[in-house]
């Protein structure tokens, strides 16, 4: 029944909205307003403004929502388009922490329309940063992804460490919403490290709390409480809310059992959260009172809590909270014998998890149907909700992550005992250097030993020139072979392992009646067409960001969303799908009017889990198996000529981008009745 998330109000709230503007309490406000009442009706008066803005976001929105309207006043009237930049993008800011995700989105989008007009980098950045944390509170992760990379692309090349740090911290977040700890865990890590190295507390108390979340959805409650407490303690010191910790910190109480620490600790969180008008905290905060209730079995008051979270979620147009909230409704039911009401909430809850890409949300709706089918006696739909809920727990917590895990804390606490190490043995010589050589012998020394360093690169320059051109026609031969991540793989480890892939969407394409146009003409010939049609389907598929798997006689396999993860991988297909079916049928007219060989084309797509890895050890060959494989086989064999047929999988993932027509439920060789879909043009 737990579900956790991070706080998306927190990140913004850490984040920094303007290059050189900090928080700094009481003693900042004082200093600006004294400043403003001798500033003259000019640009410097303008960022006095909106400093007074950003400085009250914490504590008093409604004060930071005035000032950025005078800013906004003010840059509007002496024409200063860097402040009407600014005053968009906080009022931005502040709208968003009230849960109007829609007016923060129009605002802070008018702000990056004149940042990029003028060429405010930084402001730029800020502004795509800012609009990631709006898309990752919607659940819509495809384009919080796209905004935070290219927020961090702008700050990696402005050297902006700050904004780096936020960047890093909430890709992490994305990723750990999506429950790909590892890499949550690795991108928290380097924004942690930045933050120390500047010396961010405030970025280093949230590292804490994100960290913590990471740990505590792993199991390790030792190490998440450890972090939890940390931040507590840090954001303490700073005198900042820690709402969101007071909640985390009551989940791990749940998990031992202690009911009355976990249920105290949640409504100091609540009380914080209605304090700052933090609708996404309340949400949260409600949820977890819910799980309290539902633990200790008073599931009439965890009903009451799980629908003020829903409602919330509603509001926000959070459907990766709607998703946990229907199925904590529906498990609530179930506990209370109401099979029907369970099994709705439970369905509704899948249906939102698989549409953002929440894998522990997945994993807890089948776990849940699971338990609803066994209660109904239908063992062999339990299994199957079982068996799917074990997959997608497996690909959250399996071996291979745990360590994962633990190398990237390992290697982040050895570079930090290496940082100190080298700060230390530096000091140590320079004061060794001082005392055993006068300045102008350090200097001829320091000449020797540029002059040495420099020959011997060179040499090292050459050497690797060699061996690096002897390297380059075996990679680019083994990149033709395989993905390029199975590659590398390969090179560094000398072996591939297989691995399992919970959720990716895969093509298969047949050309009809391909026997007999294949009687008719020559070898050549046939090869010739087949190639053209093949190298045009590599072409666009690599476009779109899916694999070529193999090409079997006239069968052409594909799939998108690996080896390496996408959200949009459905979406990806549909779109090569799309542009590969266009193609036929031009190329099929262009060579009807010479009287060519032409070929009509079948495709097919299904989505859902499969197993991928190396088949052979001397003539490599990347493939895929699965029902998935079959179903999506299936699809091709029941589509028609330049038509594309989908499964009801790949359709609950792209019926609002796509007009599909429902063909109704099909009979599918071996595999029984299948809801299938005609993708219009």
């Amino acid at each position: 029944m737990k579900k956790l998330f991070f706080f998306c109000i927190l990140a913004a709230l850490f984040s920094l909205l303007f290059p050189g503007i900090q928080v700094q309490g009481k003693q900042l406000i004082d200093s600006l307003q004294n400043l403003l009442k001798t500033a003259r009706q000019d640009t410097n008066k303008a960022n006095i403004l909106i400093q007074l803005s950003v400085a009250y976001w914490d504590n008093d929105p409604d004060t930071a929502m005035d000032y950025a309207r005078q800013t906004l006043a003010l840059s509007e009237q002496i024409g200063y388009k860097k402040g009407i930049g600014r005053a968009y993008s906080s009022m931005g800011i502040i709208i968003k922490s009230k849960g109007d995700y829609a007016q923060a989105i129009e605002m802070i989008k008018k702000s990056l329309k004149i940042r990029e007009e003028i060429g405010d980098l930084q402001g730029t950045a800020s502004s795509n940063n800012s609009l990631g944390l709006i898309y990752e509170g919607l659940g819509n992760y495809p384009e919080a992804f796209r905004f935070f990379y290219a927020a961090l692309k702008i700050n990696e090349k402005t050297g902006d460490a700050r904004q780096k740090a936020d960047n890093y911290n909430n890709i992490g977040i994305l990723y750990f919403d999506q429950g790909n700890y590892p890499e949550a865990l690795k991108n928290q890590l380097i924004s942690l490290k930045i933050k120390e190295k500047i010396g961010n507390k405030r970025g280093i108390a949230q590292s804490y709390f994100n960290l913590g979340n990471i740990y505590q959805m792993q199991g390790n409650n030792t190490d998440a409480l450890k972090y939890f407490l940390d931040a507590k303690k840090l954001r303490e010191e700073l005198g900042d809310k820690t709402g969101g910790i007071y909640s985390q910190i009551g989940l791990i109480y749940l998990a031992q059992g202690n009911y009355p620490e976990a249920i105290k600790c949640e409504l100091q969180a609540l009380k914080i959260h209605e304090k700052m008008g933090s609708k996404q905290g309340v949400r949260i905060d409600y949820n977890n009172l819910g799980n309290i209730c539902y633990a200790r079995g008073d599931y009439n008051e965890a009903l009451k809590y799980y629908t003020a979270s829903l409602k919330i979620c509603e509001e926000l147009e959070n459907k990766a909270g709607m998703a946990s909230s229907y199925n904590n409704i529906g498990g609530v039911y179930l506990k209370q014998k109401k099979f029907n009401e369970a099994d709705q909430n439970m369905n509704k809850g899948l249906l939102l998890a698989k549409e953002v890409g929440g894998l522990d949300d997945i994993k807890n709706s089948y776990a849940s149907l699971a338990q609803l089918d066994g209660a109904r006696n239908n063992f062999n739909l339990a299994l199957v909700h079982y068996k799917l809920s074990v997959a997608y727990r497996d690909s959250l917590i399996n071996k291979g992550n745990t360590q994962k895990l633990v190398q990237s804390q390992m290697q982040y606490e050895f570079d930090k005992k290496e940082e100190v190490t080298r700060a230390e043995q530096d000091q140590k010589d320079i004061r060794q250097r001082n005392g055993r050589y006068s300045m102008m012998g350090g200097l001829a020394g320091l000449v020797i030993f540029l002059l040495v360093v420099f020959r011997q690169r060179n040499k090292i320059s050459k050497e690797k020139k060699r061996s690096d051109e002897l390297l380059v026609k075996s990679d680019n031969l083994l990149l033709n072979i395989l993905p390029s991540e199975v590659a590398e793989e390969i090179k560094k480890e000398g072996h591939s392992k297989a691995r399992t892939f919970s959720m990716v969407t895969v093509m298969f394409t047949d050309f009809k009646g391909f026997s007999s146009v294949s009687e008719k003409v020559s070898a050549e010939l046939l090869v010739a067409e087949i190639d053209h049609c093949f190298s045009a389907f590599d072409n666009i598929i690599h476009k779109h960001r899916v694999e070529k798997i193999k090409t079997v006689g006239d069968a052409y396999i594909c799939v998108g969303g690996m080896p390496a993860l996408t959200l949009t991988h459905a979406t990806d297909v549909l779109n090569a799908a799309i542009e590969i079916r266009d193609f036929m049928l031009e190329r099929k007219k262009q060579q009807d009017a010479i009287e060519g060989i032409s070929f009509e084309l079948r495709l097919g797509i299904h989505t859902g889990p499969v197993v991928a890895g190396i088949v052979g050890v001397k003539k490599y060959a990347y493939d895929i198996w699965g029902d998935t494989v079959n179903i999506a086989a299936r699809m091709e064999q029941n589509s028609e000529a330049g038509r594309i047929n989908i499964s009801g999988n790949t359709y609950e993932l792209v019926k609002t981008k796509y007009n599909c027509v429902h063909r109704g439920k099909i009979e599918a060789k071996n595999k029984g009745m299948i809801d299938m879909y005609f993708v219009e043009p």
